[in-house]
């Protein structure tokens, strides 16, 4: 595991950069709340935040989810693994409306996050550069703030993970049941690391959040704060792109079970929507995503793929409800489940899944023991079948 030189000189442009503001290095502790180093300058138009996050893992056996019948037959031991390692550096400069952040995975040798957003209105804002699309509530809680360890089973066939392109965005709160979020975004449609577009058609999605108790209600999971009166949303989401990719994740744009990568570059239309929402109140959160996916592919007869998946989870404090249950200890569990549409079998995959987690500060400080089952079926019945125990210790500093 080893940063990049491109991101070493990153470090060193910025801490000079910091230098030149300040020549006491001192200074670049003097707001340490365990939030990352932070600094800004006397008059406040430049500002920036340099935080870590690591992520350690123990799983038995393996810790990838099975995909596939062929995951289930391989043997996989017991595996200790540094599962994230993430710079992330962030900030505003001019204006405090003109933000930038840009965040780095050490573990895997990339560049997740680069963008620039000005933020002057909360109804009306725009952001330009790479980032994590917000389409599903699941992909668009970080990584460090999840209920789970790992995203459902679901999140690889429907997710559309990080695009670069602009955004434009905002919150509307007119009092009572009128408080919406709303997301536009006009992408190149070809995921993480691509900067062009292959067949020249955008990709275009967005998402509708209606906060219909008044509150709006974030990206996050675990009702830490203890929420004193309900918060909830609903939301719908869309998108349709033409490309050679038919899948996206972190490690890049990629292709569904049982469909290659196109052969021209617009091969494949794809056209998905999704209905989720969240509940959060007293120590108790629940949330849960639909899914539909349709992938045309063009050069073969327009020849149709549709895919639908769903999953639903919970999670509470149950020291609000038995006074020896330690406070800081959260149980959740989650169902889940789609159909990969890979053959004529009717394959179903399922997923089972219950966590613990401690906060010792909050997500920034959390350890979590998990155990998950998951299976696959052909006409309804069971081909395979995993289960797996995994120990996570995930810290932010």
């Amino acid at each position: 595991m080893s940063f990049t030189c491109s991101s070493l000189r990153f470090l060193f442009i910025t801490f000079s950069v910091l230098s030149a503001f300040n020549s006491n290095a001192t200074s670049l502790f003097s707001d340490y709340e365990g939030n990352g180093l932070t600094y800004s300058t006397a008059d406040n138009q430049y500002s920036v935040q340099i935080r870590g996050r690591a992520q350690f893992r123990f799983a038995s056996p393996g810790a990838g989810q099975p995909n596939d019948i062929g995951d289930f037959i391989a043997e996989s031991g017991n595996q200790f693994d540094i599962n994230r390692a993430r710079l992330k550096v962030g900030g505003h400069a001019v204006r405090e409306w003109v933000k930038y952040y840009w965040e780095y995975d050490a573990a895997d040798s990339r560049t997740l996050n680069a963008t620039i957003a000005l933020e002057k209105y909360d109804g009306l804002k725009v952001k330009f550069g790479q980032w994590k699309v917000e389409y599903s509530r699941e992909r668009s809680v970080s990584s460090g703030g999840q209920q789970m360890m790992d995203r459902s089973i679901i999140n690889r066939v429907f997710t559309l993970d990080r695009q670069q392109g602009m955004s434009v965005y905002g919150h509307i709160d007119e009092g009572g049941a009128a408080n919406f979020n709303y997301w536009t975004a006009l992408l190149t449609g070809s995921g993480r690391g691509e900067y062009h577009n292959h067949d020249g058609n955008p990709m275009y999605a967005g998402r509708f959040q209606w906060n219909f108790l008044g509150k709006e209600t974030g990206f996050k999971n675990s009702d830490i704060k203890r929420t004193s009166e309900p918060a909830a949303a609903v939301a719908v989401a869309g998108a349709k792109y033409r490309s050679i990719y038919t899948r996206f994740s972190s490690s890049g744009p990629g292709a569904l079970d049982n469909i290659d990568i196109g052969e021209t570059p617009d091969q494949y239309d794809v056209k998905q929507y999704l209905v989720d929402g969240a509940f959060f109140y007293q120590g108790f959160n629940a949330q849960g995503e639909y899914h539909e996916k349709e992938v045309t592919d063009r050069i073969n007869g327009n020849r149709q793929t549709t895919l639908r998946g769903y999953y639903v989870q919970a999670g509470y404090f149950l020291n609000e409800q038995l006074t020896w249950w330690p406070a800081p200890l959260e149980v959740a569990a989650r169902y889940a489940t789609y159909d990969p549409k890979t053959g004529d079998d009717g394959d179903r995959f399922y997923e089972r899944t219950l966590a613990f987690n401690w906060f010792i500060n909050g997500h920034n400080n959390k350890v979590t023991a998990e155990v998950s089952d998951i299976s696959m079926e052909q006409q309804s019945e069971e081909v395979g079948d995993r289960i797996t125990w995994r120990l996570q210790w995930d810290v932010s500093f």
